[in-house]
């Protein structure tokens, strides 16, 4: 551990607004779509810095890229960290930019103080992880560990018909590096939280032990159109009562399942929609969320039990379809305790967190040892444009990354 190599704050900040004028938004924000000309601008202004600080810059079959610092034995499986530069249509400054101008900003620091590691070093960038043009989400990183074929991506369209594979093209990032298939020594990415535990705990580090699972349903609840009216209480086959029910269950079963249980609704249409009719039918989404796939089972099975039982007691039918399911990861033991050490050594308030969200180091968590290293942000708001963090904290999760990468690849003998 090195706590007297300390990164440059101030470089760290002006690059990550540097970056964040690539699709500026009126409000603060950015608007940064993935594949798209502005998110090739903030590509080829990220190799640009790279190869000014000596890299060596590669592109995969799938738009990722790699800036590799060489080591002292260059043979040596390398230790990743990066993220994702793709934003949300009204997204941040921080966001995934963070995790990118971090890794360089490591990169920058060991140049200034002529250190060299005896394994390489790599930053990242990670094609399309918000899935907001293109799906699915976390696609690059998806890709590259086998999750999702290659050619298949490829042709994925977004809501215009353009396909990956074209977009990839367009901009100049279909590369000719093969997909994945090297050995690599870890891979660590620091992250904004996204949520407001570590502000409201007042804790700096959040040291990411793995993330939530989540399973993605469509349901549908059946009754009968009829006048509003005419059309007595206790004859109704009534959709939306049964539905609106249904919901709080969802909510209620995730209170049950803390401190990790989720349970959302986010989605609902209603049919035909009309005031003086009573609804026949609603659609509506569930998102249900755990650290660990058993609980997810349970509270998927109660899910079904209660809506059943609404739906009986209603006189209407129900059914449920699960559309997605992202098993929940821990990560590496290993990983999680050089992020902890690193944040004890530099003095730092730290504590143990589980992601709510999903990141390309859950993809990376199959093939490598992998950890997350999480910072707050202001009111836990992300995915918006008044997305906030302060450049102290932004700092001290850079710090704590130049420990941990610098632990697994080794200063290299003088």
């Amino acid at each position: 551990m090195t706590p007297k190599l300390a990164i440059d704050s101030n470089r760290l900040w002006d690059s990550l607004m540097e970056l964040a004028k690539i699709g500026a938004t009126e409000k603060g924000g950015v608007r940064r779509l993935a594949l798209s000309d502005l998110d090739g601008q903030a590509r080829d202004l990220f190799i640009r810095w790279c190869k000014e600080a000596g890299c060596a810059v590669t592109v995969d079959a799938i738009g990722n890229i790699f800036a590799r610092r060489a080591g002292e034995d260059d043979q040596l499986a390398p230790v990743i960290t990066g993220s994702h530069i793709d934003t949300q249509p009204s997204g941040g400054k921080f966001d995934g930019n963070y995790g990118v101008m971090a890794g360089l900003e490591v990169l920058r620091t060991l140049n200034d103080h002529r250190v060299r590691t005896r394994a390489p070093l790599e930053v990242a960038v990670w094609t399309n992880e918000e899935g907001s043009r293109f799906t699915p989400v976390m696609m690059g990183s998806g890709v590259f560990v086998g999750a999702f074929p290659l050619e298949a991506t490829l042709r994925r369209p977004d809501l215009e018909g353009i396909t990956v594979g074209e977009a990839l093209r367009k901009i100049g990032y279909a590369g000719p590096r093969p997909i994945g298939g090297r050995p690599i020594g870890a891979y660590f990415e620091a992250h904004i939280e996204q949520g407001p535990i570590l502000e409201d705990t007042n804790n700096v580090i959040g040291v990411v032990t793995g993330a939530l699972g989540l399973r993605w349903y469509d349901a549908v609840v059946t009754g009968q159109d009829a006048h509003a009216g005419p059309t007595p209480m206790r004859l109704r086959k009534d959709a939306i009562v049964a539905a609106s029910k249904m919901v709080i269950e969802v909510n209620a079963l995730a209170q049950r399942s803390q401190p990790d249980g989720r349970g959302t609704v986010g989605f609902m249409q209603v049919k035909p929609n009309s005031r003086n009719v009573i609804p026949g039918e609603v659609r509506f989404s569930v998102d249900l969320r755990h650290a660990r796939d058993d609980q997810l089972d349970k509270m998927e099975g109660a899910m079904r039990d209660a809506f059943d039982q609404i739906a009986h007691a209603h006189n209407v039918s129900a059914s449920v379809e699960r559309v997605a399911n992202y098993p929940a990861c821990t990560f590496d033991a290993g990983c999680v305790s050089a992020v902890r050490n690193a944040a004890t050594t530099l003095d730092l308030s730290h504590m143990d967190i589980v992601s709510g969200a999903g990141h390309d180091a859950i993809y990376m968590a199959r093939v490598t040892p992998t950890s997350m290293i999480f910072v707050p942000c202001e009111g836990g708001i992300s995915h918006n444009e008044i997305e906030n963090a302060k450049p102290q904290d932004l700092a001290a999760g850079c710090n704590v990354l130049l420990n941990v990468m610098l632990e697994r690849a080794r200063i290299a003998s003088q």
